[in-house]
């Protein structure tokens, strides 16, 4: 809890970390309001798949270009524009008229989301360096906090507002108002790992070290949007729970031990490492997700709260990791991985979604648990050849 303490004691830390609940606000909105999209479209399941794939597509493209965009607009700027943007572009799929302006819509909230992700990371990092503290897993756990705010206050005030547009525009301009405020305190933080990267450096080399970092980032965050899109419908079909109420205790109990297990993690990290502290959260969440398939109320339920607890400190540190690698400029090394890492929280769930239709909610946990077994391989693969690219852990 160190890293709260440090937090709330500077606006300076406080500051970047609001970013990071605010891209969480603005995403469990919309999420309130997917049905509303649906029904008011006559949209099935395959084309609404599709429509969220195009917020993947988004993501993906802006990873080129987010590290160029941060070299010249600084890491501060790029942060605080990335959010606006965000916030505004999530307020045009709620008043789409037509199916092709929905999925365009999608796609330019995808580019902000990225610009936003890859630069709120960066920003951690460099404050890091430079500061010498440790808040990275702290700030994902704002992260976490902005989806309780956003989905929790969105439910209670939903029947305040005339339409979902009015609902969105309302939340964006609140994000976008208090980090106007905010980011006068990280606008001026320099990118001081720019220096570390050889020009003369190949694209191939560039991401050749980052890239099973990268694939784990992929698994991991596709299981934490697949948990937060489909639990509550797990427990209600293979855990046959009836109740609204104890349906969705799954995902209070897997969003509790997530933002607990964030806010611990930069002491953890400390003491053990990152490499071990990231295996350490695949082997749990792997064990929570046995539990989630024994398909009853008790043990679903105690399970979930293994997968966040598993999966609270993984992300987190593959960003300190990427951030570190030595010879990669920190914006370009985050961009890979948080990119990458973050069309897989996109795309999962609507992945998820295709394969309960062939079967069951049963094979898509099963899926997701061969992913982190997968995740476990890799780390175990990786583990020598990323401590020594590490510069600085």
């Amino acid at each position: 809890m160190d890293s709260l303490k440090l937090i709330f004691s500077d606006r300076r830390y406080f500051a970047p970390v609001w970013v990071f609940a605010s891209l969480n606000i603005m995403i469990s909105t919309w999420v309130i309001y997917i049905p509303h999209v649906k029904s008011s479209l006559d949209l099935n399941d395959g084309q609404l798949g599709v429509a969220l794939f195009f917020l993947s597509l988004g993501t993906l493209a802006m990873i080129p270009f987010a590290p160029r965009i941060i070299r010249v607009l600084k890491v501060g700027p790029s942060t605080l524009i990335g959010i606006i943007l965000f916030s505004l572009f999530f307020i045009l799929p709620l008043s789409a008229p037509t199916y092709v302006l929905l999925c365009a819509a999608l796609f330019l909230t995808g580019l902000g989301a990225s610009l936003t992700d890859i630069s709120m990371n960066s920003l951690i990092t460099e404050v890091e360096r430079s500061d010498n503290v440790h808040f990275m897993s702290a700030a994902h756990g704002f992260f976490s906090l902005g989806g309780v705010i956003g989905a929790g206050l969105g439910s209670l005030v939903i029947l305040l507002f005339n339409s979902p547009v009015t609902h969105m525009a309302f939340t964006a301009g609140g994000v976008i108002i208090t980090n106007l405020i905010l980011s006068l305190r990280y606008m001026n933080v320099e990118s001081l790992g720019s220096s570390l990267e050889s020009k003369k450096m190949s694209r191939y080399s560039l991401f050749k070290p980052l890239f099973g970092l990268a694939i784990i980032a992929f698994l991991v965050m596709g299981g934490e949007g697949s948990v937060e899109h489909w639990s509550k419908l797990f427990m209600q079909d293979m855990a046959h729970v009836e109740s609204d109420r104890l349906s969705g205790l799954a995902f209070v109990v897997f969003s509790a031990t997530m933002t607990l297990g964030r806010f611990m993690g930069d002491q953890w990290s400390r003491q053990f490492g990152s490499i071990n502290l990231i295996l350490f959260g695949c082997i749990v969440a792997a064990i929570g997700f046995g539990f989630v398939l024994d398909s009853s109320l008790i043990s679903s339920t105690f399970g979930f709260g293994l997968v966040g607890l598993g999966f609270s400190v993984v992300i987190p540190e593959l960003f300190r990791i990427s951030g570190k690698i030595k010879g990669i400029e920190s914006a370009r090394g985050i961009s890979f991985v948080a990119g990458v890492g973050y069309v897989g929280f996109l795309l999962s769930p609507p992945i998820l979604g295709f394969l309960s239709n062939m079967e069951d909610l049963g094979l898509s946990f099963l899926v997701l648990l061969g992913s982190i077994l997968l995740s476990i391989i890799l780390i175990l693969v990786l583990r020598k050849r990323i401590n020594s690219l590490i510069s600085g852990n």
